[in-house]
């Protein structure tokens, strides 16, 4: 008699901007089956169904044997490059006006709200009395015109007593989801840990959505294993974590891919390069590892205190904006870093609403300036539509879920700032002419309708630059360029990263890298390659980068699966946690430690980094316990500032970090 039990299968599923990934993965034989499906933003349970659904049918698995559930998604990401996200309230406590203008903040805060109260901590974490009182008549106008708060106080990771009791009062009088800056980042500098946590809280209904849509389909198909998210880090997170901290999952699925991307090739270092329908990610392998940026992650302009993978986030790829630079003398073409949705899959999803529009622009004996562009509405709750000016409301009260041309519903130019202003809300989408219509255009690619494709690629050719000449008189040669111009632009943004890497700031229109990738003839022969292979990851990365090792003038892997690859890496990572204690000498002989957590003052400074490090281990253990670890091993480090005076050593600061690390709990 057999006793052996079935082996636990782990479902991998990746949401990005346009398609939703779906892999079954087995330790012992590896993938076992994958699927695609289209991202419904409107409704992410149901690009995510189509997909999980496509998979356990293919694989024919039971659902029981899903001993684990791993997602990452690219959504936060991406929106933080296009501008998306809520509208947040921001409280200062501690903090002017003036540090507004520290670290972008005032640009990242924008028209949201923000108030300021007396309070706050010095670097020993001793407190300035904190003054609530501004706080409740605020609130009574602010709740009603945003979706979050962001609190931020000074000194705050040396005592957080004064953010929790403003979290606590905002919870108390509004019950909108509230995010402190001290449950995000340990580190000094106040306005760049405003910056992130505002940036936290806009993104909480954003990733909300995306985990109530997970789980809800999970139980429909009783499917009862833990559900992880992938960090930016690349380490996995259980979802209540994630829904609580959802800016740790920017950079999420670039993360992913950079795991996935070791995992299909066994290479030790490499440039990967992941191209999506938003964004192109780049980064580093070094020694089997993805290189973390100490300094904080940097995405869509913003840079933050989140620990993730030093990525590269260019604005291109499959569905981005094709346009004409608005001061070139010549053709030149512009991609992104604005998604369209490509008009071949908005006719697709929406038959008979996009190409009659096109022919009737077609026939018409001049090209006008909305041609070729149509918008719809997301179909996100009314709620996420609160605080929206009266020309934004005229503007949305006139969108439809199928797609509508611009030129039949934009009058001025004041609405379509009122448009772009509803798109950076998450609450309309536009569509266009894409890369992705260009692929239809050349023939390069059939998923979708290839006639609302050539349409497109006709309006376009139609535009004028600066001399007044028409772009071209021939579709088929536009989907050519734009093909070009996008494995073009791949190229530069690899070789941005590979020069930034360098510490050398080489931008793409630098002359030696124009030089070198148009091989240039001239007494200097300039040539430009990399000392590691290129991995192409993403679903069109055989498209785009069929030429880009001839470009570059080296190996360009494109392994088996690269289609999922995030998928891939989101089942095979591990939980990382780590914790961290600062040590400080607020008085001579008195040695006081700040774990987040509690406050502690000590005679003896070797008492005291005992302490702190038996401090943080425990929290390490605990969080990783927390975050979904089955079993970890523990590290402890110690980095301490003293100097030597007269012989006789002088301490300064110390802060002291444990690490645990473990695969996360599987279901039998």
């Amino acid at each position: 008699m057999d006793n052996t039990r079935p082996e636990s299968l782990l479902l991998g599923i990746d949401t990005g901007g346009t398609y939703t990934d779906a892999v079954l993965y087995s330790e012992a034989a590896g993938l076992v089956a994958k699927a695609k499906a289209l991202t419904t933003r409107h409704d992410l349970a149901l690009g995510i169904a189509e997909a999980v659904g496509a998979v356990l049918e293919d694989a024919e698995a039971l659902h029981h044997r899903i001993g684990l559930v791993s997602m990452s998604t690219t959504l936060a990401t991406n929106a933080l490059v296009e501008g998306q996200g809520g509208r947040a309230g921001l409280v200062m406590v501690g903090f002017s006006q003036a540090d507004l203008e520290r670290d972008g903040l005032r640009a990242a805060l924008g028209q949201d709200p923000a108030i300021f109260l007396p309070g706050g901590h010095d670097v020993h974490g001793n407190e300035t009395p904190l003054d609530l009182a501004p706080l409740g008549s605020w609130l009574e106008t602010t709740a009603k015109a945003v979706d979050s708060f962001a609190v931020c106080a000074y000194f705050a990771v040396r005592n957080p007593a004064h953010e929790i009791a403003v979290c606590d009062e905002i919870r108390a009088r509004t019950g909108l989801p509230v995010t402190a800056s001290h449950e995000l980042s340990t580190k000094l500098g106040g306005p760049r840990r405003a910056l992130t946590t505002l940036l936290n809280a806009r993104l909480i209904a954003l990733i909300d959505r995306l985990i109530v849509a997970t789980t809800g389909f999970l139980d429909e198909r009783g499917i009862t294993a833990p559900l992880m998210v992938v960090r930016g880090d690349g380490a996995l997170v259980t979802a209540s974590l994630a829904r609580a901290r959802p800016i740790e999952t920017i950079l999420s699925g670039p993360a992913a891919s950079l795991v996935g991307a070791q995992h299909l090739t066994g290479l030790t270092d490499a440039v990967v390069s992941d191209i999506g329908g938003t964004t192109t990610d780049v980064a580093l392998l070094s020694a089997g590892q993805p290189r973390l940026d100490a300094e904080g992650a940097t995405v869509g302009g913003w840079r933050t205190m989140v620990e993730a993978v030093a990525m590269h986030t260019f604005g291109i790829g499959g569905d981005s904006e094709v346009r004409l630079a608005d001061d070139a003398m010549e053709e030149s073409l512009r991609l992104g870093p604005r998604r369209l949705v490509p008009l071949s899959l908005a006719e697709t999803l929406h038959p008979g609403s996009v190409r009659p529009e096109l022919e009737r622009q077609a026939r018409e004996p001049r090209s006008g300036r909305l041609d070729g562009r149509f918008a719809f509405s997301t179909g996100l709750p009314d709620s996420f539509a609160a605080g929206l000016s009266s020309g934004e409301a005229r503007v949305f009260s006139r969108l439809d879920k199928a797609p509508q041309p611009l030129d039949r519903i934009i009058v001025s130019n004041l609405e379509l700032a009122a448009l772009q202003r509803l798109v950076a809300r998450g609450l309309a989408q536009i569509c266009g002419f894409t890369p992705s219509d260009a692929a239809h255009v050349a023939r390069r690619q059939s998923t979708w309708d290839r006639e609302s494709a050539l349409l497109g690629a006709e309006l376009f050719a139609r535009h004028c630059h600066a001399r007044g000449r028409f772009l071209s008189e021939e579709a088929q040669a536009i989907g050519e360029r734009v093909l070009q111009s996008l494995t073009r632009r791949s190229a530069e943004a690899i070789l941005q990263t590979a020069f930034a890497e360098d510490g050398l700031e080489m931008p793409p229109d630098h002359p030696f890298v124009r030089r070198a990738l148009d091989r240039s003839e001239g007494v200097v022969r300039t040539a430009v390659t990399l000392d590691r292979p290129v991995v192409g990851l993403g679903a069109s990365a055989r498209l785009h980068y069929g030429s880009l090792g001839r470009l570059l003038s080296g190996e360009c892997l494109l392994p088996e699966h690269m289609d999922v690859a995030n998928a891939i890496g989101a089942v095979v990572g591990q939980v990382r946690v780590a914790a961290e204690a600062s040590v400080t000498q607020p008085s001579e002989g008195r040695f006081r430690v700040n774990d987040g957590v509690e406050t502690r003052d000590f005679r003896d400074e070797e008492e005291a980094l005992a302490f702190a490090e038996e401090r943080t281990r425990a929290l390490a253990a605990s969080r990783a316990a927390e975050a979904g670890a089955e079993t970890h091993g523990l590290t402890a480090t110690r980095a301490v500032k003293s100097v030597e005076v007269d012989g006789q050593h002088l301490f300064i600061e110390a802060t002291v970090t444990a690490v645990a690390v473990g695969r996360p709990r599987i279901a039998a």
